[in-house]
């Protein structure tokens, strides 16, 4: 597994070579990866400041930085699994339905070859094709969504296809297992109350900033129980954390996360099954010394991280009770 290590920052310094995330090899043979990390640089369905489709380039770069052993989930990813940075979607600047079938069909091919994708946007409406490449292999699944919108928006100047809309779209083509859906860090002004009718009409929850604040990060990863019982994605929109610490965004909002929980959120993801992940929405024009995409690069890792320490624990597990009569 050596040669989908991360280079050795002792003999090749972090500003040399190629960039590509965490300093891993680029391949676009994945046959034998278990995580393919992809970049889709598309912010054609943005609908106020743009720039996240120079997101996958900047986070590359900022990624450079993240070094192999995570110490809160006891874990060196690349000792577990096989990963590799496999480039970018090439997207349909102008075109959104394009860009969206040509998404569907790279992380696709992906999901056929049995590989994880964990895929860097761009902007949210990316969520809708990755979550129908997703639903081809698995079904319906769960989902965590971190971010500061519910994005169930029905329509915008008469498209139903814009970064406000993916998870409205998604429930209607019935992609969500909607009893194990959990959004988490809503909030900010909406146009009316009637805007949270129809998650509350399919039984989605989520847990809002003001929520999270008053009842504590340990209350808010204890709501993630809704989302077991089956195969989940995470889809983690940047503007889920306050923009005092993520300010390169599209549509930021006052009194979200901090990057700490954000980070032990995706952590607390440990034993959930993800078949899939993207982050979303770091536009580094608004970015301010590249400390968005910073983080951004560092949940790519806890991401990956999580799915290493899931696959070590399952391991464990069935090798002590195979050992058990």
């Amino acid at each position: 597994m050596s040669e989908f290590r991360p280079a050795d920052s002792f003999r090749s310094p972090r500003f040399a070579q190629l960039a590509t995330f965490m300093r891993l090899p680029h391949t676009r043979d994945v046959a034998g990866l278990d995580v393919a990390l992809l970049g889709i640089p598309f912010d054609g369905g943005s609908s106020y400041r743009p720039g996240s489709r120079f997101a996958p380039r900047e986070i590359r770069q900022h990624s450079s930085l993240i070094r192999p052993y995570n110490p809160a989930l006891q874990v060196n990813p690349f000792e577990v699994l096989r990963v590799a940075d496999v480039g970018d979607v090439d997207v349909n600047p102008i075109g959104i339905e394009d860009t969206f079938t040509r998404v569907e069909y790279a992380v696709g091919a992906l999901h056929d070859a049995k590989v994880i994708p964990l895929c860097v946007g761009g902007d949210h409406s990316l969520s809708l094709p990755l979550l129908r490449a997703v639903v081809r292999r698995h079904g319906p699944v769960g989902m965590v969504h971190v971010d500061s919108h519910q994005d169930m928006w029905e329509e915008y100047f008469g498209n139903k296809y814009f970064h406000g809309t993916p998870f409205r779209r998604a429930v209607e083509e019935g992609l969500l297992d909607t009893k194990r859906v959990l959004q988490i860090g809503i909030r900010g002004p909406v146009y009316a109350e009637a805007d949270f009718d129809f998650a509350r009409r399919h039984g989605i929850r989520w847990v809002t900033a003001p929520q999270l604040a008053r009842d504590g990060l340990k209350w808010a990863i204890d709501q993630l129980r809704v989302v077991h019982g089956g195969p989940v994605y995470l889809s983690f929109d940047i503007d889920g954390v306050d923009p005092a610490f993520a300010p390169g965004t599209g549509t930021p909002e006052v009194g979200g996360l901090t990057s700490r929980e954000a980070l032990e959120l995706v952590r607390a993801l440990v034993d959930v099954p993800l078949v899939g992940a993207d982050v979303v929405e770091v536009s580094p024009p608004y970015d301010h010394a590249g400390i968005t995409s910073m983080l951004a690069a560092n949940i790519v890792f806890e991401i990956v991280s999580v799915i290493a320490a899931t696959r070590q624990r399952r391991h464990k597990d069935s090798v002590t009770a195979a050992g058990n009569p």
